[in-house]
């Protein structure tokens, strides 16, 4: 992915304060404007500006910018170099809707659609409410993550978002919060849980935005989930393999069941636990056990004895043909 170093295209140090900014995105702004410049490559030149001054004119994506500019620049990267951000670096980060001022709709590079996501992609600005002045407040997103027990029992979990704002010389000030959340049972990957009144502050006595979190599992080498499906791996021994047997298997829920494993089954069959995957209301998931025989050593002799007997057992069995 492209790295943008924001920084080098407004022609800043990574230290300006937010009225540097704003002077140099002007100054560049009247040069590459595509109604009055005359540069060759005005258009594009003024895309960069505009993504440019969007990030770094705003508290939030340029102290997150930052986060994940440092481990670039630390490598010596420039605008053009291959830089993709870290996997799930911005857990935690709390974004609003409200820009840096340009407005509307824009096109962004694939750099920023993957720092900012779903905030990037949100409605900018305050949103009318009400008559006068009144104006409802930006709504703020931030992604959160969450064990996979979570979403099968629902729970209460105090979060801490980190966000940030412009000190009275205009600098980044990096600043965190705490919220007690609640999570529902039922919740999956990608849902949006709204936290009302928790965004920006309304304008003119309007209320406020609202906080979205969205909603990611962490990483566990124990399951796969697709939706509301849960794929478990389950180690089984040769001999239940071959032979089938009933085993007792430990669910995400935390819940202990028996299962009937076939006779024949080999690597990679899955068993269908109807209804055990993420609960729902109207369509709860299914929980697929992925079988996965489990070879113990030879280390006395007689277990080296019993493999020799298996192997006299299967004479001509390769497993690498065809």
């Amino acid at each position: 992915m492209e790295f943008k170093d924001y920084y080098q295209i407004l022609g800043v140090s990574k230290s300006a304060s937010a009225d540097e900014i704003k002077k140099a995105y002007r100054k560049l702004a009247r040069k590459y404007h595509p109604d009055v410049s005359k540069e060759p490559d005005a258009a594009k030149r003024m895309t960069e500006v505009n993504e440019a001054n969007e990030v770094l004119g705003d508290p939030e994506k340029r102290s997150a910018y930052d986060t994940v500019g440092a481990q670039a620049w630390a490598r010596g990267a420039r605008s053009g170099d291959d830089v993709r951000p870290p996997p799930g670096w911005d857990t935690g980060f709390e974004f609003s809707n409200g820009g840096a001022g340009n407005g509307g709709e824009a096109d962004y590079s694939e750099f920023f659609e993957n720092l900012f996501g779903r905030a990037a992609r949100s409605q900018r600005g305050g949103s009318p409410h009400g008559a006068g002045s009144q104006m409802r407040g930006n709504d703020h997103h931030a992604k959160i993550e969450l064990d996979l027990i979570d979403a099968y029992r629902g729970t209460e979990r105090t979060i801490h978002l980190q966000a940030a704002r412009m000190d009275q010389n205009g600098h980044v000030v990096p600043e965190t919060r705490a919220l007690q959340v609640k999570i529902p049972k039922g919740v999956k990957e990608g849902q949006l849980i709204r936290l009302a009144g928790q965004g920006s502050p309304g304008f003119g006595g309007g209320p406020a935005g609202d906080l979205l979190l969205e909603v990611h599992f962490k990483p566990d080498s124990r399951w796969r989930i697709e939706g509301r499906d849960v794929t478990q791996r389950l180690r089984v021994t040769p001999w239940e393999a071959a032979l089938g047997a009933g085993v007792r298997v430990q669910t995400p829920d935390g819940a202990t069941v028996e299962v009937t494993v076939p006779p024949g089954s080999g690597s990679g069959r899955k068993l269908r636990l109807k209804g055990r995957g993420i609960p729902s209301s109207t369509a709860p998931g299914d929980l697929y056990l992925e079988l996965e025989p489990a070879v113990p050593g030879a280390v006395t002799d007689a277990q080296r004895e019993a493999w020799k007997a298996l192997a006299a057992a299967y004479p001509g069995f390769d497993p690498r043909s065809a």
